[in-house]
């Protein structure tokens, strides 16, 4: 297999651009290590999709490019369909969900062009994968996989290769985001091969941890829950090819909460001015785990797998990542209704240098009491204790949102 990537990378050398590799202030000073971020958010489609996407459609003979290829997808792996398709002069079509943003559609159709048709079909991934199958059943097109196909693996393998390449040598730990498992999977399946002492760490977001699951049970299964804010990782079930690629080597997996994620999004942005989505954060934020051990005065490379972020979410990360600091909390809170009960609750329960960023509240004249809903941010989360000891002093009753709670949905 690790033949395959050096060959992939051969194939995809002229055509998806070397990104950088570039030395992380930040995240060396936190952890002490040497930590180098390898920037695939920089890549033309903002993200290292268009590497297996190529290389399969690259190996396709002359009767298959004909009869073109298919896909499903509302992301990143359809952008580098798209790219590949153009490169390469291979008509293709795209299924996507009825909910994917205009903004991905236009991009796929900008990097396309006249050889890609896109289809809406169906509300989620599952309904255009199922539709992509029928269409390759009846054309005899070739369906192009997000991760579980051998010929993809072998391209998303080329991103630690390459980055292997720019830093000389093997870094000591490589840290790469998991989702279907195609980058972990040809990632394992090279360094095994070329550099067996380095230690690969794979990271799961905590609300779509397949790949623990499936290796725990010892073969692929699928999740019933699943949190799908960190989209490009977010996946049911981890690929058939892929886990069986990765569980014959056992590299160690671990999951971030998606709060600890957007965080690390929030870093990217503010102080390194990279604009990373919740996938490509992924495998930087487990740097910021308190159970992560990674050496001092060791070399560590971090795969930044994409860029694809809309601004429009960061109010959304803004909030997740106050909630994981235990600095944002939310209440209902049962109030008198009478004239003054709102000061006495900011005068008795509020500390000083702590902010009410949500009050929804209707006044019914037929009630004694009515509820508010208050978001409360702390000033220091080691204030939560005294802030709730003061609600449970308080006269009005007061009711905390937990994150478990239905209610919670319609925070975030």
């Amino acid at each position: 297999m690790a033949e395959a990537v050096d060959q992939a990378a051969a194939r995809v050398a002229d055509v998806v651009p070397r990104t950088p590799l570039e030395r992380n202030t930040r995240l060396s000073a936190l952890t002490g290590a040497d930590v180098w971020l390898k920037r695939e958010d920089l890549q033309a489609v903002r993200s290292y999709k268009a590497r297996g996407a190529f290389n399969l459609i690259a190996q396709l003979g002359e009767a298959a490019r004909a009869a073109g290829v298919v896909a499903a997808s509302a992301g990143n792996h359809a952008q580098g369909v798209a790219s590949a398709c153009s490169a390469l002069g291979v008509h293709g079509r795209i299924y996507l969900p009825r909910t994917t943003p205009r903004q991905k559609r236009d991009r796929i159709a900008a990097l396309g062009g006249d050889l890609v048709e896109m289809v809406l079909i169906g509300e989620t991934y599952d309904d255009a994968a199922a539709v992509a199958a029928a269409h390759a059943d009846a054309t005899g097109a070739t369906i192009v996989p997000a991760f579980d196909d051998l010929r993809t693996i072998a391209g998303q393998g080329t991103v630690v290769r390459e980055a292997v390449t720019q830093l000389g040598g093997a870094p000591d730990v490589v840290i790469l985001p998991v989702g279907g498992g195609g980058l972990l999977a040809g990632s394992v399946a090279w360094l095994s091969q070329r550099h067996p002492r380095t230690r690969i760490i794979g990271v799961e977001p905590a609300g779509a941890a397949s790949l623990a699951a499936a290796l725990e049970a010892g073969r692929p299964v699928t999740l019933g829950d699943l949190d799908t804010f960190v989209d490009g990782a977010a996946v049911r079930r981890v690929g058939d090819l892929t886990f069986s690629i990765i569980a014959g080597s056992r590299p160690e997996v671990v999951a971030v909460p998606e709060g600890r994620t957007c965080q690390e999004m929030l870093a990217l942005f503010q102080t390194d001015g990279i604009i990373a989505e919740p996938a490509g954060a992924l495998a930087a934020s487990a740097l910021g785990l308190p159970g992560l051990a990674i050496s001092p005065d060791t070399t560590v490379m971090c795969v930044l797998s994409g860029g694809n972020n809309d601004v429009s979410r960061y109010a959304e990360v803004v909030e997740r990542a106050l909630m994981y600091e235990q600095r944002k909390h939310y209440f209902l809170v049962d109030f008198p209704q009478e004239p003054g009960a709102l000061r006495r609750f900011l005068d008795e329960v509020l500390g000083p240098d702590d902010d009410i960023t949500l009050f929804e509240y209707v006044k019914r004249s037929n009630r004694e009491t009515g509820p508010a809903l208050v978001g409360i941010e702390l000033a220091d989360p080691r204030g939560l204790a005294g802030l709730l000891a003061r609600m449970e002093a308080a006269a009005p009753r007061v009711e905390r949102i937990e994150a478990s709670s239905p209610l919670f949905r319609f925070l975030l």
